[in-house]
């Protein structure tokens, strides 16, 4: 014991430790300082009041979705399948565009504290608040603990490589880090916390980046140009190709073109996240107005898409340069982007990408557990088992629920190996649901019975083809596609028009309440008095907003991969995308 802490004490420098050192310290000093402010009621805890501006819900999404995991996940796909692989979280650009534009607005208008309250609102009677208790129950344990999990065990990976640290103990440290500090906090700690950790994090990824290629073994930014050439091309595809496709045994279903075409045309609009996503729609609730909400929401996707993705990049492929294979890793692909932070960088800049992973991890994890928290307490607690209590009593429980989630995710950690495996098996979990999420916004037909089936159906589907289907060749994600979607879709739509439609009177009081875009007749009927918006601008803004993400991500590749001329022109047509959707929007949100 005592060589194992010697030897992790000597891989960072006293310069490293007092860096590491000072983050957690202004970590605690937060969390300490907005304890009394988080403890005033439920709606401060969870929902900060809905008084948190737009640059600070924005910062928070990026930096929630910005874990250890993410660039160990993108080094493990750059290296073995190509860039192109990362349009598995790439296509929720289309979603995410569209939830600027609509949901950001509707889900502010709702003024809820967890989107499962809306169940309640938009549904009624025992099959809307069975589907508000178990959605509760199942996203806040079973998912949240897989999302947890992963993100610790990538952690605990980080620890690993860092120091030698053996996993179980890498993740104690881990789980003890992250507790008090969300605990105490709240979602105004969390959020606050996750701005500076973002840009933290973000730092450290293009100093590794810089550092790396301006090393002798690259020689810079035109050695790195010069060296691309070295690596087979398939890792360099930003899109592929019908000839860029690699059919194995199982034929053209198993190839990289049909898996592209699956992520870009099915994945976006399919999942649990179509309308927003549970910490999303937190940090939508949270916002001072609808323009808070849709500025933040529009902050985010930049920052998500634009940014933070590109230093990864050329660190998976400067890996590829200098290291062939991943003996360094003993074979894990994933870890590469750890060896090289271990090998390339001195006293200081190692601590600072220490930090920079502890900053990822904890504003990814500390949102899980105040996300899943509010689900038991608000969802389940509140609504079935205490309705009447005050409000210390219910952020004493919710602390408690806190501490819970967090030594069952340790527990889950512990049989996670594979984070890209993890993120994929994830999405399947909820294959299928996500076109219900949509619907229910926009048509009154859908009722409870069809988002009930259309979650069932997908988990039943999903246990099948885990416990019957032995389709190696067929990459997993491909598995679940082909058989949860079509399956899914069938039953909730024949389930939405054999059930009855959800009473007048609830259609009538959602209606009111959100002024949803679509298709209610009924309800518009009773209120006559509610202006309807149309969708033609919607769709104009959406494609606008796209096409402004798509080249603006491609444009900075293309350049930055040495194809400066094509990187220039998409730059171009990003920013006039841009410059036209933003004076749209803002005519839009000042009428």
């Amino acid at each position: 014991m005592g060589s194992a802490l010697a030897t992790a004490l000597s891989a960072l420098s006293p310069l490293d430790w007092c860096i590491v050192a000072a983050y957690l310290l202004l970590s605690l000093a937060v969390g300490v300082y907005f304890t009394k402010r988080a403890s005033g009621s439920m709606s401060s805890y969870f929902v900060s009041d809905r008084n948190m501006s737009w640059w600070l819900l924005g910062t928070s999404m990026v930096a929630t979705t910005f874990a250890a995991d993410t660039p160990l996940a993108v080094t493990g796909w750059v290296r073995t399948e190509g860039i192109w692989k990362n349009w598995f979280w790439w296509n929720y650009v289309f979603s995410h565009v569209f939830i600027l534009l609509v949901f950001a607005r509707l889900w502010r208008r709702a003024e809820v504290i967890t989107d499962n309250e809306l169940i309640e609102i938009r549904y009624s009677g025992k099959p809307a608040a069975f589907l508000r208790g178990f959605k509760a129950l199942y996203f806040s344990t079973l998912f949240n603990f897989i999302v947890m999990g992963w993100v610790i065990s990538a952690m605990a990976k980080v620890l690993k490589i860092f120091f030698g640290v053996e996993t179980t103990a890498a993740i104690v440290i881990c789980i003890s880090i992250a507790f008090f500090y969300t605990m105490m906090s709240g979602i105004w700690g969390v959020a606050l916390t996750d701005f500076f950790q973002y840009f933290i994090a973000l730092f450290g990824t293009i100093i590794l980046a810089w550092v790396v290629i301006g090393s002798p073994e690259i020689g810079g930014f035109s050695g790195f140009i010069e060296k691309l050439g070295s690596i087979d091309k398939k890792h360099l595809a930003l899109i592929m190709t019908p000839s860029g496709g690699t059919p194995v045994s199982d034929g053209f279903l198993s190839s990289s073109f049909f898996t592209f075409l699956v992520y870009v045309t099915v994945i976006w609009w399919s999942s649990h996240n179509a309308d927003g996503g549970g910490y999303f729609i937190q940090r939508m609730c949270s916002a001072k107005n609808e323009r808070h909400s849709v500025a933040g929401t529009a902050w985010f996707a930049v920052n998500h898409y634009i940014i933070r993705f590109w230093p990864w990049v050329l660190v998976a492929l400067a890996s590829l340069i200098i290291y062939s294979s991943a003996d360094a890793a003993k074979g894990d692909n994933e870890a590469m982007y750890i060896v090289v932070i271990r090998d390339f960088l001195g006293p200081g800049l190692k601590g600072l990408l220490f930090v920079s992973f502890l900053a990822a991890f904890m504003s990814t994890l500390s949102t899980q557990l105040n996300w899943g928290a509010s689900y038991l307490m608000n969802d389940i607690y509140r609504r079935f088992i205490n309705k009447k209590a005050g409000e210390k009593h219910y952020i004493l429980v919710s602390r408690l629920c806190t501490l819970v989630l967090t030594l069952l995710a340790g527990y889950f950690a512990l049989h996670i190996t594979n984070i890209g495996k993890a993120w994929i098996f994830l999405w399947a979990m909820s294959a299928g649901i996500g076109l219900v999420l949509v619907l229910r916004w926009f048509w009154w037909r859908i009722n409870a019975w069809s988002e009930i089936s259309a979650l069932a159906s997908s988990l039943v589907t999903i246990l099948a083809i885990v416990l019957y289907t032995r389709s190696e060749g067929i990459p997993l994600e491909l598995r679940h596609q082909i058989l949860v979607i079509p399956v899914s879709s069938i039953i909730w739509v024949a389930v939405t028009f054999i059930t009855r439609p959800e009473p007048i009177e609830t259609l009538s009081g959602f209606y009111k309440r959100v002024r949803p875009w679509g298709w209610w007749k009924p309800a518009r009927e009773l209120n006559p008095g509610i202006e309807s918006p149309g969708f033609s601008p919607v769709i104009i803004n959406w494609v606008l907003g796209v096409g402004f993400i798509l080249l603006g991500m491609t444009g900075v590749g293309k350049v930055l991969l040495g194809s400066f001329l094509t990187g220039a022109l998409m730059i171009t047509g990003s920013l006039a995308s841009g410059i036209i959707v933003y004076s749209r929007l803002k005519k839009e949100l000042a009428d």
